[in-house]
C-alpha cells in the first residue's frame, strides 16, 4: 500500500491531510521562515535551509523574500532564475523553471488539483500535477500559473495573466484566461 507522499509523487490521488505531508510541511514553513527573516547580506542568494530542501538549484538561483513554498522538495531552479518578492510556489507537484527566467512580484505557481467531488473534497482528496516553465521565460507580477501548465522556452506571460493551458514557445500571453496575444 503506498504512502500518501508516494501517492503524491506519483500524481495519483492522494490525502493532503495525512501525517507525513504535514511532518514535510512544517520542516519547509521553519526553512521558508529562514528564508523569510534572514538579513540579506546573511540570506545571500536564499537561506541554506530552503536552498537544501530543494531538489534541484543551481547555485546562481535569487529567491527575494518573502518567498512561500509547500514542500521545497518538488522544487529545480536552474541558473540565474529570479524569483521576485512574495512569489508562491505550491509544489504538490514538480516544478521545474529553466535557466535564466525570471518570475515577477506576487508571481503564484499552483500544482494541487482539488477533487471536484465535495464529499471527497472535504477529506483532503487531491492531486498534484507538475508545472514545467522553459528557459528564458518572463513571468508578470501578479500571474498565476495553474496545475499541469507547461510554458515553453522564450514565452511571456503578462502580469496579472491566469495560465490555463499550456503556452508555446516565444508566445506572449496575457489575460484571464491568458491568451495568445495576436501580431499583426
Amino acid at each position: 500500500m503506498a504512502s500518501e507522499a508516494e501517492k503524491m509523487a506519483a500524481g495519483e490521488w492522494y490525502c493532503c491531510l495525512d501525517a507525513e505531508l504535514d511532518a514535510l510541511r512544517v520542516k519547509t514553513r521553519r526553512a521558508v521562515h529562514q528564508h523569510n527573516t534572514m538579513p540579506p547580506d546573511e540570506r545571500g542568494m536564499m537561506a541554506p535551509a530552503l536552498r537544501a530542501l530543494f531538489r534541484e538549484v543551481a547555485d546562481s538561483a535569487f529567491i527575494e523574500a518573502p518567498f512561500h513554498c509547500s514542500y521545497g522538495i518538488n522544487l529545480s531552479l536552474g541558473e540565474r532564475v529570479y524569483l521576485n518578492a512574495g512569489c508562491t510556489i505550491l509544489d504538490s507537484g514538480r516544478v521545474s523553471i529553466g535557466n535564466r527566467s525570471m518570475l515577477g512580484p506576487g508571481v503564484q505557481i499552483y500544482c494541487a488539483d482539488h477533487h471536484r467531488d465535495a464529499e471527497l473534497r472535504s477529506q483532503g482528496i487531491e492531486i498534484a500535477r507538475p508545472v514545467t516553465i522553459g528557459r528564458d521565460v518572463w513571468i508578470g507580477g501578479g500571474a498565476i500559473i495553474l496545475a499541469g501548465v507547461t510554458i515553453g522556452d522564450g514565452a511571456i506571460v503578462g502580469a496579472g495573466s491566469v495560465v490555463t493551458r499550456d503556452v508555446a514557445a516565444g508566445a506572449t500571453v496575457v489575460g484571464n484566461p491568458a491568451r495568445p496575444v495576436r501580431r499583426d
